[in-house]
């Protein structure tokens, strides 16, 4: 059974958009994410091609709580009652009640939310498990930056599935680059967390967005020097997405696939809502080297 490659969620139809990863683990099969619930039809479907239905998944080991990571999983326990989910202390209150995610993510969103997400349920507490140093046999790398409630996990082979953290990467495509969305970004604290990974030197980095990178020393050393150049000076919308877009063009192969996993006014909004949080606050925006 194939479990190091991605799970194509077929988000909107499109490949290469958002991905699960299936684990196996002492305790059973768990997955990495989950995606939202307008995946769930592709996401049984990926299970069926391995020879297995949702009945065989035992866990739920989630990055974050963002909808495109973690908004079926209300829906999947569900469906799945004795699913464990495995979620940051930060993040669980927020999947036993979305409520106040939801409504975030509808005034971003605004009439598009439902064809793009669905469905939104609450886990209820008793499914939920909150992570320590280790869950089902993996590290878990607190990797804040992207949001504070985000978590990597490492593999005893190495693999680092990353969320995230590691940024978006069309695999095979080489271009790698920083998903930026409000309300949490903080460029000092991604930083930070992209040192922790480094840390851990891991032989691969599974991404979500999108497939397995087996380079990641050079993946690592991109992402940090886009995160730096993407927030330099406070920039207004027209140019620095005119900026951005000439930059996956010439540095992409197929920088529509990129505008479908990240679109760029979405990272913008995240780099305004930074920017004005420092001016407010009197904080640098430039971390340190």
């Amino acid at each position: 059974m194939d479990t190091l490659g991605p799970i194509d969620l077929h988000h909107q139809g499109a490949e290469r958009v958002i991905g699960c990863y299936l684990l196996e683990t002492p305790e059973g099969l768990a997955l990495n994410d989950c995606g939202p619930s307008t995946c769930l039809p592709a996401l049984k479907r990926g299970l069926e091609e391995r020879g297995l239905s949702l009945e065989d998944v035992d866990h739920l080991l989630l990055s974050h709580i963002h909808l495109d990571h973690a908004g079926a999983a209300g829906i999947l326990v569900r469906e799945q009652p004795n699913l464990r989910v495995h979620v940051s202390e930060v993040g669980a209150p927020h999947l036993a009640d979305p409520s106040r995610l939801e409504r975030s993510a509808r005034r971003l969103y605004g009439d598009a939310f439902d064809e793009l997400w669905g469905e939104v349920a609450p886990v209820p507490e008793e499914n939920l498990e909150v992570v320590g140093e280790t869950a089902l046999g993996l590290e878990v790398l607190p990797t804040p930056g992207h949001a504070s409630h985000h978590v990597c996990y490492v593999g005893a082979d190495g693999t680092l599935y990353a969320g995230d953290a590691a940024g978006v990467r069309i695999a095979p495509d080489g271009y790698a680059c920083p998903p930026t969305p409000p309300p949490e970004f903080d460029l000092a604290t991604w930083l930070r967390s992209i040192d922790e990974i480094e840390r851990r030197a891991p032989t691969r980095l599974a991404l979500i967005h999108f497939g397995v990178v087996d380079d990641p020393g050079p993946h690592l050393d991109q992402l940090r020097r886009r995160l730096r150049d993407w927030t330099a000076g406070d920039v207004p919308e027209d140019e620095w997405l005119r900026r951005r877009e000439e930059e996956r063009a010439a540095a992409s192969s197929d920088p529509d696939a990129y505008e479908r996993a990240m679109p760029l006014w979405q990272s913008y909004a995240g780099l305004r809502r930074y920017w004005d949080t420092a001016a407010d606050t009197g904080s640098p925006t430039i971390a340190p080297r």
